[in-house]
């Protein structure tokens, strides 16, 4: 992976996001350059957002065609089928849980990778800044020593050595270096000119991370469709800037950086010279030649003017500290920390951050047609359950063969209620209905088990089984001659009947 950040290559799906047709509000073609300042740049970014919104008018296109052939375009159950097929129904459901589930997945695995993406980004935003504001200190530093420091001590020893020429001519060999050192620290980069604050940039981005967390949940399931406008857009104007972000940070930073400077922080190629190592190195000569100087004037005035002592010591004193301060701008100015912050922000943007948005895309998308779906399985549904209660609304109530009107019937209380069976029993014809009759034999021929749980029910032998009165078994079934008999009764016994079974 370290061997990867050496230099920086755009992954392939950024390639594929800029390559999105880019159209303003009159569906004219615009460069897919990125330019965030640019009216018409952020017209298609916003074109692309609405994308969402044109999915979400499809599917509820759909949906309204799926309502219509439903409810205008579908098939009469068949009168015989209590239960209409539910198999399809069933199983669409369980699909849309599932690819429900996986989009939750998805979306939780692509929220954490932008997550990783943009804590990298903040971490070396900050970075950045603290070396920058490092080299701007140390730059203000040095400046103030050698204008506001040097200049006091150097005016006392002018007045001290004014009686001794040779002094006076170092002291002006010393004021040369001076100038020389201020004027080679002003041309280092001063960051103050800047108009791009890294740290408020990181501090925009951590607090916008933090409310895209909490509302994860909400844009990628229930407003799946706005989520994923929004996701698409962002990724492809994130994917625009990755796929050339050495040209962007160029062109916002020409106002206080050459292009010179700005290539070689960017690129950071052995080829490239340091911009500022002439400035440096002139600035440590000179500081060593005004060492050089300080010590001989230690070694060679103090005796004779005592009192140039203090002056000389707080010269050589702020030297050290100069030149301690040069040494660290040598470092810092080095592109190499520079460079890794900023190869470390692009990773994070452009690979972490990017796919991340890719698979809260597919969340999003996932997670509208499965709903969808859902709500097509729902209306199925509600039409299936008013078919099956409409079947049940057309049962006769007071068919006797209906087991909800024996239930009815039955009345714990009564001690002695004779069935429906029974009734026909004693009205059937004796020779259909009685056993036949037994042999003349000396042994006893026991009755068959079936009938002797008749007499434990009804009291007479039956050759039905008698059902559990009230206990919602099914009706029995009928032998022929007992249908035969019911229907040829009259109105008189199908009202003893009736009063029979009344509680």
């Amino acid at each position: 992976m370290a061997i990867a950040r050496l230099d920086y290559v755009a992954p392939w799906w950024t390639y594929w996001l800029h390559n999105f047709p880019h159209f303003n509000f009159l569906f004219q073609s615009v460069d897919n350059t990125f330019r965030p300042e640019e009216a018409s740049y952020q017209q298609s970014l916003i074109v692309l957002a609405c994308a969402g919104a044109v999915g979400l008018g499809l599917s509820l296109l759909a949906l309204a065609v799926y309502l219509v052939c439903l409810f205008c375009c579908r098939r009469s159950l068949d009168e015989e089928t209590k239960r209409p097929d539910t198999c399809c129904v069933t199983w669409v459901a369980v699909i849309t849980g599932l690819i429900i589930c996986s989009a939750v997945g998805v979306g939780f695995y692509g929220n954490s990778e932008t997550n990783d993406g943009v804590y990298q980004l903040t971490y070396s935003l900050y970075h950045a800044n603290h070396t920058l504001d490092s080299i701007n200190s140390l730059v203000e530093g040095a400046q103030s020593n050698m204008e506001a420091g040097l200049k006091q001590h150097l005016e006392r020893l002018d007045e001290i050595f004014a009686t001794k020429l040779e002094y006076l001519q170092a002291l002006r060999f010393l004021q040369l270096m001076v100038n020389n050192i201020i004027r080679e620290l002003t041309a280092l980069p001063d960051i103050n000119k800047s108009k791009i604050d890294l740290a408020a940039v990181a501090d925009q981005t951590a607090f916008v991370e933090y409310y895209r967390i909490i509302g994860f949940v909400i844009l990628s399931l229930v407003l799946s469709w706005a989520a994923l406008g929004s996701g698409t857009a962002t990724a492809v104007g994130t994917s625009d800037f990755c796929v050339s972000p050495n040209k962007f940070i160029v062109n916002q930073t020409k106002d206080f950086l050459t292009a010179d400077v700005a290539h070689y922080y960017l690129f950071c190629s052995p080829n490239l010279q340091n911009p500022f190592q002439q400035s440096l190195t002139i600035c440590q000569r000179s500081l060593t030649t005004m060492q050089i100087q300080i010590q001989g004037l230690l070694q060679f005035s103090i005796p004779i003017f005592p009192t140039a002592q203090r002056d000389l010591l707080g010269i050589q004193r702020l030297l050290n500290s100069t030149e301690f301060n040069v040494h660290q701008l040598t470092a810092l100015l080095d592109c190499r920390g520079i460079h890794k912050d900023y190869l470390d922000a692009l990773m994070g943007v452009c690979y972490d951050g990017v796919e991340g948005l890719l698979y809260f895309s597919l969340c999003s998308l996932l997670a509208a047609c499965a709903l969808s779906a859902m709500l097509c399985v729902i209306f199925r549904l509600w039409t299936l359950m008013g078919s099956r209660e409409k079947e049940y609304n057309d049962i006769d109530e007071e068919d006797p063969f209906n087991p909800q009107a024996r239930r009815l019937s039955f009345n714990p209380r009564r001690s002695n209620t004779h069935s429906f069976c029974s009734y026909i029993s004693s009205l059937g014809s004796q020779a259909s209905l009685h056993p036949p009759p037994q042999s003349q034999s000396n042994s006893t021929i026991q009755p068959p088990e079936y009938m002797n749980q008749s007499m434990l029910f009804g009291g007479t032998p039956r050759y039905e089984n008698v059902p559990l009165i009230g206990g919602g078994s099914p009706p029995p079934s009928y032998s022929p001659s007992m249908r035969t008999t019911y229907l040829s009764m009259n109105d008189a016994q199908i009202r003893h009947l009736r009063t029979d079974f009344q509680v």
